[in-house]
């Protein structure tokens, strides 16, 4: 089995990782992940399966897991204030040995901002709405943009992006891939 990817929305908060955490516990006790489910449909929605929490604890959660990890944003420990240090073929030279490879476990569980290079690209903008998220990454305005977004997730990791409704900030979207 490849790789799964997962997405999801969260109100905003100015401290990123306390959303991320808020997340985390939503989807936790929904019991929205691998094992619980062993595949998601995304979008979440409110009619999505929600057998409630199958473990003790998110932990929990993630070491019986294993190596196909929760194939959720349970995987995802911590956000970054900075963008990626490694472009996808970096990422996977690193594991199989090669350069950078000191850096890989910094990666790993992490959700990284978009600069705004990519943000411009996929929206024409740096402070993108719901409705462009929807129409840009998730539906086929802009399929060659939308396929290097793509191509640029590692496994294991996540992108987020702050949504805006008008000009202030309302939403986290979060975006990633499962481990395998």
């Amino acid at each position: 089995m490849g790789a799964e990817p997962y997405w999801y929305y969260t109100d905003y908060q100015t401290d990123l990782n306390l959303a991320l955490d808020t997340l985390r516990k939503r989807e936790f006790q929904a019991g929205r992940y691998n094992p619980a489910i062993p595949l998601l449909d995304f979008p979440i929605t409110e009619s999505s399966p929600s057998p409630g929490a199958q473990h003790s604890s998110i932990e929990a959660a993630l070491e019986a897991s294993d190596a196909d990890g929760t194939r959720s944003i349970l995987d995802i420990l911590r956000v970054s204030d900075t963008p990626c240090p490694l472009s996808r073929d970096e990422f996977e030279t690193a594991l199989l040995g090669g350069e950078n490879q000191e850096i890989i476990g910094e990666i790993f569980n992490t959700a990284f901002p978009l600069p705004s290079a990519e943000l411009l690209a996929l929206f024409g903008t740096e402070q993108p709405t719901h409705e462009m998220i929807e129409s840009v990454i998730l539906g086929d305005t802009n399929t060659d943009a939308v396929n290097a977004f793509w191509h640029s997730i590692d496994r294991g990791t996540a992108r987020y992006i702050i949504v805006y409704t008008e000009n202030q900030p309302s939403e986290i979207f979060f975006i990633g891939y499962s481990f395998d």
